[in-house]
């Protein structure tokens, strides 16, 4: 019995969580991976070059050719836990009104630390596009400049390209001709919460507040997302404890990881602009296990800072007291990391946050 409500509660969170998250799985993320998430590492598919297509020969035939299916290994490193004191009830005793509730907030914590996550990763892989202000004058030359180069880049123009948007520029879209909006496109696309589509892009809004974004533009084969329990939903009792009286716990520890699988898929437009910056491996004493970031354009002064795999990232205008993240000197600055970890790196002008970029770590990246 305990194993079946294990499955029913960890499906209840599972279900919220679905419901909540904006960058779905299928519109934003594709879920093909294969092996046990729970090991620690599973594997993903990349297909470096389509299949071959050859003349055929009525006499002979064509000779059989390979595929060019590769899988690279994606270590899942992000692990959450859920364990919620419900104070005056045993295990057995816990109404089940209550552990709805809990169970519900639950899926709707997940959900947005996993959306805040997976849109770190997105922009962090992303080929960032710096765009003037925009408005209701050059919104749609701008989507269509993102549209020509994304077709350039062989990404397919399959019905499956998204565009997140923060609420101005949907707010823009909406006075915008060119955009269709979601009534006329059939019921999918209003369940699955696109609000239109325009120059061939779903449109999602993403109330994101990601100094200076104003939207994010891909395909979902070029991104993965994997999650699974690690330890199922279950009521803990709590008498054994030595230190908890008539009181139990909801308890699960859920893991996911996020992965670009190619950076021209995946566009972050900023407007008015975003800094530009490089990794290298550290040098010299002390530098092992350690990368250095080069500011090279974009800053409009001279004062940087930096998070790594940031919770919550920076916002304009945001203070420095606030960010409370740690100085950086450009070029100079040893950080300590691991590969597939997320640096974002501020520009400071007056004590506040003017600018942001995103840049994620590769083995070749770090001292050894």
């Amino acid at each position: 019995m305990a194993h079946e409500h294990q499955e029913r509660y960890s499906e209840l969170v599972l279900e919220r969580l679905r419901n909540e998250l904006v960058l779905s799985d299928g519109d934003i993320f594709n879920n093909d991976y294969e092996g046990d998430p729970t090991a620690g590492i599973v594997k993903i598919p990349v297909r470096d070059t389509e299949v071959q297509v050859s003349d055929y020969d009525k006499a002979n035939g064509i000779p059989p050719t390979n595929g060019s299916t590769a899988y690279v290994d994606m270590p899942i490193t992000k692990d959450k836990a859920v364990n919620e004191i419900i104070d005056d009830y045993d295990a057995e005793a816990v109404p089940d009104d209550l552990v709805a509730d809990r169970l519900d907030s639950a899926g709707y914590s997940l959900a947005a630390t996993v959306d805040s996550d997976g849109a770190s990763t997105l922009l962090a892989g992303a080929t960032v596009m710096n765009v003037a202000a925009l408005s209701s004058a050059n919104i749609y030359s701008t989507v269509v400049s993102i549209r020509t180069a994304m077709s350039k880049a062989k990404i397919p123009n399959d019905g499956r390209r998204y565009m997140l948007c923060t609420p101005d520029i949907i707010a823009l879209f909406l006075t915008c001709p060119e955009f269709v909006r979601s009534t006329a496109l059939g019921d999918q696309t209003v369940e699955n919460g696109f609000v239109g589509k325009i120059a061939g892009f779903k449109v999602k809004e993403y109330n994101d507040e990601t100094a200076n974004l104003a939207m994010i533009a891909g395909h979902p084969r070029f991104a993965t997302r994997v999650k699974a329990w690690k330890k199922p939903v279950k009521i803990q009792d709590l008498s054994g404890s030595g230190k908890y009286i008539g009181a139990s716990a909801v308890q699960g520890r859920f893991i996911y990881d996020h992965k670009v699988l190619r950076s021209v898929a995946i566009r972050a437009v900023y407007s008015p602009g975003s800094l530009t910056a490089s990794l290298a491996a550290a040098t010299g004493a002390s530098s092992t296990g350690k990368t250095i970031v080069t500011v090279t354009a974009g800053n409009t002064g001279t004062t940087y800072a930096y998070k790594l795999n940031p919770t919550k990232r920076a916002t304009f205008g945001e203070t420095s007291s606030d960010y409370n993240g740690t100085s950086l000197t450009s070029g100079t600055t040893k950080i300590e990391v691991s590969a597939g970890d997320v640096i974002e790196v501020v520009n400071l002008s007056d004590s506040a946050v003017v600018a942001v970029t995103y840049l994620t770590v590769a083995a070749a990246d770090i001292g050894v």
